[in-house]
């Protein structure tokens, strides 16, 4: 019986050490993710002995919700986008996390000093600066080419389908830019009646020649398989799809909107501790810089950005396919996440009646 009992106990000891040396880790798959997998999980295994599982999700934030709303929590840490870090901070169902955790940059400047605008908040923890952005198929247009958001919208100009995410945020803003209004004066129109009734109308004008997408791996494949002449799609994808696999893509950064993606811990979350070193190393100063390495996503952090190279071919330049270099911001909108939280909802559902009609 002694014996037994001591066997019990060593038995439980390790099942409790390989359980701590494991977290969860949810974000978007594809690229990103594989970014994430070389920049963040490899090197914080191989420094702390922590594994991490990683989950791919269309949107991490639907099944954060529900994991906390159900009380079975089985995810550590989640990648999310800034408006959802928000609302999902706002309803409780994140952990609060104290920035004055997070490691200084590497002057010692503090990381509330170091980080971008919405780079921090109560519950999150920023990484990346993605943009959605248009893109074609150079092989389709030989002479004139595709320069700004207002040739997405010219089907007659540039024939062909255009590919769009499912979804009014970014699309809406897409459009009032494409019938003009300069990416400063859009969450004004944006907020009226006449503003959105204006947005929806130019999705009007080439509504027979819309294929709708819903995830991000969607639109290069789009591209690739000849379904679309031009497709909207998250900017570290197309470059990836042209760099990384040779595709004849090109990107026009004119009309991009531009957001954050940030860690979040889920309210009641297990290993928070280790979830929280996770998190500390992913957005550290030289983390961040080398998951540029792996895809075009600007990082979340000032002190980052000396520190961008080469990508991992070994010879293209990074910055330029950055949302964030000055060059491909001259005509750029950042994503407002106030505006979306207060006009989500309603706008979900003019764009469900909308896509309902013929």
């Amino acid at each position: 019986m002694h014996r037994k009992i001591i066997l019990t106990s060593a038995m439980t000891l390790l099942a409790t050490t390989v359980m701590a040396a494991e977290i969860t880790v949810m974000s978007w798959g594809g690229t990103y993710g594989q970014s994430q997998v070389e920049a963040y999980h490899k090197p914080f295994t191989a420094q702390t002995g922590i594994n991490i599982v990683a989950l791919d999700s269309d949107n991490p934030a639907i099944p954060i919700k529900a994991q906390v709303e159900a009380g079975n929590v089985t995810t550590n840490v989640a990648d999310v986008e800034y408006a959802d870090a928000i609302r999902l901070c706002d309803e409780g169902l994140l952990e609060p996390i104290d920035p004055a955790i997070l490691p200084p940059a590497p002057d010692g400047t503090p990381a509330t000093e170091d980080f971008l605008p919405q780079g921090l908040s109560d519950c999150a923890v920023g990484s990346i600066v993605f943009s959605t952005v248009f893109a074609y198929d150079r092989s389709k247009f030989p002479d004139a080419k595709p320069q700004t958001i207002l040739d997405f919208f010219d089907t007659q100009k540039f024939p062909g389908k255009r590919g769009i995410k499912k979804v009014p945020k970014a699309v809406l803003e897409m459009a009032l830019m494409g019938d003009g209004v300069p990416a400063d004066q859009v969450y004004a129109q944006l907020a009226t009646k006449d503003g959105v009734d204006r947005a929806f109308a130019k999705l009007d004008s080439i509504k027979k020649d819309i294929v709708w997408w819903e995830t991000g791996a969607q639109p290069p494949q789009l591209l690739a398989d000849g379904e679309v002449a031009m497709t909207m799609a998250y900017n570290g994808r197309i470059f990836g799809a042209a760099v990384a696999e040779g595709k004849p893509f090109e990107i026009v950064w004119d009309g991009q909107v531009y957001e954050y993606n940030l860690f979040v811990i889920p309210k009641g979350a297990q290993k928070q501790e280790e979830a929280l070193e996770f998190i500390k190393f992913a957005t550290g100063t030289q983390r961040l810089a080398d998951q540029a390495k792996w895809i075009s996503y600007g990082p979340a952090r000032k002190s980052s950005a000396g520190l961008v190279g080469l990508y991992q071919d070994g010879k293209t330049e990074m910055a330029p396919h950055m949302p964030t270099n000055p060059a491909n911001m001259q005509n750029a909108l950042g994503s407002s996440y106030e505006f979306w939280v207060d006009h989500e909802a309603e706008l979900a559902e003019r764009f469900s009646a909308w896509l309902s009609q013929s």
